[in-house]
């Protein structure tokens, strides 16, 4: 059993920064994939970015690519995303999960989910 927490969202202005951070409880964090999905109003929840168990692998969106950066500190049981150049279309509610086994860009292979963190970009 896994429980997340996500914090950092907020409101920002296009073009600005935040980092947002997910928080896991347990012993095992470094033997579960990370992934970070988002919902906008009205839309189903999409595939933002995904990293492996060490963090030598990591995956994004074409849509965030070059833009945000996932990393983990399995020390802290912790993963992050680092979202630069924000733009109105990445406003949402932000997701972390994990899953075992290998990467994936699907929300239906993810088993724990946080709570989510409300991201708004203003033009």
């Amino acid at each position: 059993q896994v429980r997340l927490v996500e914090s950092g969202g907020g409101l920002v202005q296009a073009g600005g920064s935040l980092r947002l951070s997910c928080a896991a409880s347990g012993r095992t964090f470094s033997s579960y994939i990370m992934g970070w999905f988002r919902q906008a109003p009205g839309k189903e929840r999409e595939f933002v970015a995904t990293i492996g168990y060490t963090g030598a692998r990591t995956y994004y969106a074409e849509s965030v690519k070059g833009r945000f950066t996932i990393s983990r500190d399995n020390a802290k049981n912790t993963v992050y995303l680092q979202m630069n150049s924000l733009e109105p279309d990445d406003t949402g509610i932000y997701y972390c999960a994990a899953k075992s086994g290998l990467t994936s860009q699907s929300p239906a292979d993810y088993d724990y989910w946080g709570q989510g963190t409300q991201v708004t970009v203003s033009s």
